[in-house]
């Protein structure tokens, strides 16, 4: 009897099975492998699973080479919350200052930003060293053989992408800054309808009962509460319960703190308390149309957050980043041999630092100061709650020195 060929032993060795049809093999093997035949096509499956020994090899190298991105993302993510103050007189001084550019490099090893740079410019400045290393022991220690290459091209190739590169980046920032300036707009929109609100219903509502009087209260403090949960709705890590607990009863919390969508449950306190107020009809709607600038508001802050600049420009940007700087060291070896090496940190500080920035902004709101921005719109409707009864006061002290000085039918009291 014939013994099964070589490639027959590899298809009866797979473990993916195959049937022929009988009339396809008789004629090529023998009666007894005539029924069926399985084999395996001797090929890598994608699936298949990394053997534990190169496992065990490899969990060490990634968690050493993840040692610098992960610090310095945590780093990035920790400044993301810190509180951002307003501007005041002495911090516009200080911003404008001849010394400004002293204090800002003084600071550089402090900043988010820069920080967060350390792990692309260190491995491009890295690979930059190899390269200088690689043709270094071609050209001058002859460490290798001479049929190894030297690396170096010509830099035409980079005289006509750099354009395309700087539009890229200017595009990118840009965009990333009209973002932000959405959520500006939207915030400073949102403060001045918070504060029209609130001066509207208190001057809406005068006198009642006190029963009526603690409604209007409420409402005031429902008014101050919505902002402080929108702020909290689109900034990550933000303690609702914590921020929310001076403005709120404990029962009005709790049922804040258990909604999903905390500034619209917001609303609807303060749409039934509209409802429980004696208002006239007309009054009542006029109140109910300034929900508008809170749904607006909550509209276009979900938008920012849920949707980024097209990942596709996001994407091209990051991927002409990198290949324009892993081939620099091949481009200006010609030119600038062993400076290949600053040249590479240089220009890698520079372009990544821009990316970065774009990248920062590109979440208006963790670079906005909402915490003050929210504690300016309570002051001001307490301030104006405190001033409206200090006024409403003095006018009702004046009239009634004005009725004991005159009759009634508007003469002088002898």
């Amino acid at each position: 009897m014939r013994k099964p060929t070589s490639i027959t032993t590899n298809f009866l060795q797979s473990p993916y099975n195959f049937k022929i049809p009988k009339k396809s093999y008789t004629s090529l093997f023998p009666s007894n492998y005539s029924n069926q035949i399985s084999f395996k096509i001797l090929c890598c499956s994608s699936q298949s699973p990394i053997p534990k020994p190169i496992l065990k090899t490899l969990n060490p190298l990634i968690s050493i080479l993840r040692i610098v991105p992960d610090w310095a993302d945590g780093i990035k993510e920790t400044r993301m919350q810190t509180k951002r103050a307003l501007y005041n007189h002495e911090d516009w001084v200080q911003h404008r200052s001849s010394l400004r550019h002293i204090r800002h490099f003084s600071t550089s090893l402090s900043s988010r930003v820069i920080l967060s740079l350390f792990p692309p410019v260190i491995a491009f400045t890295s690979f930059a060293a190899v390269i200088a290393i690689y043709n270094s022991a071609v050209l001058w220690w002859h460490w290798l053989p001479e049929y190894f290459p030297l690396l170096r091209t010509s830099s035409l190739p980079y005289q006509l992408t750099a354009p395309a590169l700087a539009l890229l980046l200017v595009f990118r920032t840009e965009a990333s800054y009209s973002r932000f300036e959405e959520g500006r707009k939207a915030w400073t929109k949102l403060s001045a309808g918070t504060s029209d609100f609130a001066r509207q219903v208190m001057a809406s509502f005068d006198g009642g009962s006190s029963s009526d009087a603690l409604i209007r209260n409420a409402l005031l403090q429902y008014i101050i509460a919505f902002p402080v949960a929108l702020k909290c709705h689109v900034i990550y890590g933000s303690n609702a319960s914590q921020d929310l607990q001076n403005l709120l009863d404990e029962d009005d919390l709790a049922i804040v703190l258990s909604s999903k969508d905390r500034p619209r449950c917001i609303i609807e306190f303060i749409s039934q308390s509209l409802q429980m107020l004696p208002l006239d009809d007309s009054k009542r709607d006029c109140l109910e149309s300034k929900f508008s600038c809170f749904h607006e508001g909550i509209a276009i802050c979900e938008q920012l957050i849920g949707i980024p600049i097209p990942l596709s420009y996001t994407r091209l940007t990051s991927r002409f980043l990198v290949l324009w700087h892993l081939t620099l060291p091949v481009i200006l070896w010609d030119d600038c041999k062993w400076i290949v090496v600053p040249a590479t940190f240089v220009s890698a500080a520079s372009l990544f630092c821009i990316e970065e920035v774009g990248v920062l902004i590109e979440e208006p709101f963790p670079n906005l100061a909402l915490d003050e921005i929210c504690k300016q719109i309570r002051d001001s409707i307490q301030e104006a709650f405190t001033i409206e009864n200090a006024v409403k006061g003095q006018l009702q002290a004046k009239q009634k020195i004005y009725a004991d000085k005159h009759s009634p039918n508007g003469r002088p009291n002898s």
